[in-house]
């Protein structure tokens, strides 16, 4: 049991439930996560005290490399001293969004990010390529692209984001710990 789901144990289980539904949802889209890299994950919550405690617990086992204000909302980045492993995947960077206007039905991990190396305004090509055309049409099945507001000099970090409503998967071009290191 990796050292984190001591302090945190609702998150053990909640991770174990995430990699089952990952996992159907990129069998249904078609998309072989094993040849890929996961850049991070995130969590989700409900409340400001929920976003403490977790921040708390995440800071004790790992060290927090950014803590910026995006869309209104506190967003921290933790870099664990020892990685989660989410389908094989050893993941490091654990990102945390205080709650924002938007509520979410779930509250535990909810996206991971998949880093697509190339040009930033061709991310969209180069997610969906990967997918079955198949997965795209399913029901319930949202796709959406967006481009944060950079400080001068920061990296591209256009994301497409690929969700059923419950679990998401988002491509962006540069591993976020790039990206936070060219915006200082």
């Amino acid at each position: 049991m990796h050292p984190l789901f001591i302090s945190l144990p609702e998150l053990a289980d909640d991770l174990s439930q995430f990699e089952q539904k990952l996992s159907s949802f990129t069998q249904q889209l078609g998309l072989n996560l094993s040849e890929l890299t996961l850049d991070h994950i995130s969590l989700r919550c409900h409340q400001d005290r929920t976003a403490e405690r977790w921040a708390t617990a995440l800071s004790q086992h790992g060290r927090c490399f950014s803590e910026a204000v995006i869309g209104g909302r506190p967003i921290h980045l933790y870099r664990l001293v020892e990685p989660l492993v989410l389908l094989n995947h050893s993941i490091a960077i654990v990102e945390l969004p205080w709650p924002g206007e938007k509520r979410y039905r779930h509250e535990g991990w909810e996206h991971v990010e998949v880093v697509l190396a190339g040009a930033p305004e061709e991310i969209g090509q180069r997610a969906m390529a990967l997918i079955d055309d198949r997965g795209l049409v399913m029901p319930g099945i949202s796709v959406k692209t967006r481009r944060p507001e950079a400080k001068a000099g920061a990296l591209d970090n256009t994301t497409l984001a690929v969700t059923n409503g419950e679990i998401t998967l988002k491509f962006h071009t540069y591993p976020i710990d790039e990206v936070v290191a060219s915006e200082q």
